[in-house]
């Protein structure tokens, strides 16, 4: 019996995710309106847990060990504007690493309920 492959094997596994936290997060802090939020953070250790908490979220076999999505942006006033930029840019960063639109929409609705607890301004 052959079992479909999980998330994190259709995207490509650790490497991938690691290309696409790179690439996403270069257009993020390119991005002027987003800049501000990422001014005073470490990045190198935000890469790794984003690929962490991605690895988990997309069933692969790494544990996110962060902080709780609501405590860790309490408190900087992040728009529903802000949240939806940030999505737009990790689609585009899914879409110019070759990921197909069904796997894309995939990822982007697993991000949705994220809002709730991100969003707080």
């Amino acid at each position: 019996m052959t079992t479909s492959p999980t998330l994190f094997e259709a995207l490509g596994g650790t490497p991938a995710l690691k290309a696409a936290v790179d690439d996403f997060y270069r257009r993020v802090v390119a991005d002027p309106e987003l800049a501000p939020w990422f001014a005073d953070v470490d990045m190198g250790a935000l890469r790794r847990h984003q690929v962490l908490f991605l690895s988990a979220a997309t069933g692969g076999p790494a544990a996110y060990d962060g902080r709780d999505m609501e405590l860790a942006h309490r408190g900087l006033g992040i728009t529903d504007a802000a949240f939806d930029r940030v999505a737009g840019h990790l689609r585009d960063t899914l879409i110019s690493l070759g990921v197909d639109e069904p796997t894309t929409q995939t990822v982007l609705g697993a991000i949705g309920p994220l809002r709730a607890p991100i969003v707080q301004a």
